[in-house]
């Protein structure tokens, strides 16, 4: 296997201890009043949804009976959210105009969501997904810069004030619509970063820390979050770790074996690549400050390009149960829903067989797995995970490039697991605050050279 990142493939795309922590530190604005945290401990399991009939190009013929259709299907599987992907230019074509009749099938769609029991996150700046940049016109590198305005999507005044007009018309929308959860600003936009939209990270964080700002205040309360890839938890770039962690509502991570390079580390079926999930979420948690804080687990997903089909719901199991056992985490949200209609040509081949349901809504093996996993979630009693080791990482030792993946705190992370120790993680900044330690239940630190210098 040759795994490529997603930024070699656009461009080939272009050319072809919880309760304790109570007392630790203050709650981040919002995050323990939204109704997603506070309705007690339990464990969200839902999926990315990918509509059967026209992939997310249904938004411009939209077909409000397939998406009811779809909804169903999903809610049948026990899954109790959906996250969903507003196509950047098809809502927004001008930097002032945004599309009345889009707006309309976005409210439709959480009707639909409503009949058939689930919430759904609203991820709005889609300049990037499954592969291809969706951009709109006005925004870099489609934009011709003029008058000092190159059209960056992260430090632009102008395209930034064009964001801020789309959030708004769809906080006037279905801001209040009772299964809106909340706004996921952009779908993995660290991609964005390295290929056509780049910045700093001093800019990439004001810019991320202003427009969840500005969710909060057009949308107040609600789960709104930065849907950032992988990238960032495996190199010092773009959004920083402090500013994913410690902005918003959770901490997103995405957590795929391939594009995370752990196939180029691990077989499929070894701990390393069943346990990726849970080491992004202890990673995650390890740069909060606020210990209630939850982390969101918002992509993964598995292929049969990457490991036997047969093998899918297994990985899945491992993968699912080993979050859980973190106590750290809001939810799952599987990738994805559906698979995708081969009709719909110019995506990558493994984005068509990514779903929990077929063309026809029927389950398949995976989404079987994952339903059976969410009845028993629903009526398990929360637990407490016991106390743990804890490997002490540098805060800032990665490398600035982003491919390959930098396994510097992960390699260490899985031999613990290879040795059967389910490690947490602390920074070295935070290695000798005893209140700290204390709140989170750790006796027992492990310096990261010691581990990888018996590896």
């Amino acid at each position: 296997m040759n795994p490529i990142s997603r930024r070699s493939f656009v461009k080939g795309s272009l050319l072809a201890g919880v309760d304790a922590a109570a007392a630790l530190s203050l709650p981040a604005r919002g995050s323990s009043a939204h109704p997603a945290i506070a309705s007690g401990n339990r464990f969200r399991l839902g999926a990315n949804y990918v509509p059967r009939k026209g992939w997310w190009y249904c938004w411009q013929d939209w077909e409000q009976g397939a998406i009811v259709e779809d909804l169903k299907a999903i809610a049948d599987l026990a899954l109790d959210h959906i996250r969903i992907q507003c196509l950047w230019p098809i809502f927004q074509p001008g930097i002032s105009n945004v599309s009345s009749s889009i707006l309309e099938n976005l409210h439709a769609l959480l009707d639909a969501a409503d009949k058939a029991g689930l919430d759904v996150e609203v991820t709005v700046l889609n300049g990037w997904m499954s592969g291809l940049q969706f951009l709109p016109a006005w925004v870099a590198p489609l934009k011709v810069p003029s008058q000092g305005h190159a059209g960056n999507l992260f430090t632009d005044p102008e395209v930034i004030a064009g964001e801020k007009l789309l959030f708004r018309r769809l906080a006037e929308t279905v801001g209040r619509h009772r299964r809106f959860l909340g706004f996921d600003i952009g779908n993995e936009l660290g991609v964005l970063q390295g290929i056509s939209n780049r910045v700093t990270t001093e800019q990439a964080d004001a810019w991320a820390s202003d427009i969840l700002g500005y969710c909060e205040t057009i949308a107040p309360g609600k789960f709104h979050v930065n849907g950032a890839d992988d990238s960032h938890w495996f190199a010092e770039f773009g959004f920083s770790r402090e500013n994913l962690a410690r902005t918003g509502q959770a901490t997103v991570v995405h957590c795929y074996v391939y594009f995370t390079g752990a196939l180029e580390h691990y077989k499929y079926s070894d701990p390393g690549s069943q346990h990726l999930a849970e080491y992004m979420v202890e990673l995650a948690y390890a740069y909060q400050d606020d210990l209630r804080r939850k982390v969101w687990v918002e992509e993964v997903g598995s292929s049969p390009e990457w490991m036997p089909k047969s093998y899918l719901p297994e990985f899945m199991e491992h993968t699912v149960r080993n979050v859980v056992e973190t106590g750290k985490c809001w939810g799952i949200t599987w990738w994805s829903s559906h698979d995708m209609d081969p009709s719909i040509r110019g995506f990558a081949s493994l984005e068509y067989t990514l779903g929990l349901l077929d063309l026809h809504n029927r389950p398949k093996p995976e989404g079987r797995k994952l339903a059976a996993l969410a009845k028993e979630l629903r009526s398990a009693q929360p637990g407490h995970p016991p106390p743990a080791p804890a490997l002490v990482i540098p805060d800032h030792a990665l490398a600035r490039k982003t491919w390959p993946p930098d396994w510097t705190y992960g390699r260490p992370y899985m031999d613990l697991v290879a040795r059967g120790r389910r490690p947490v993680i602390v920074l070295e900044s935070r290695a000798q605050d005893d209140a700290y330690l204390k709140a989170r239940g750790i006796s027992e630190l492990i310096p990261i050279a010691r581990v990888a210098g018996t590896t």
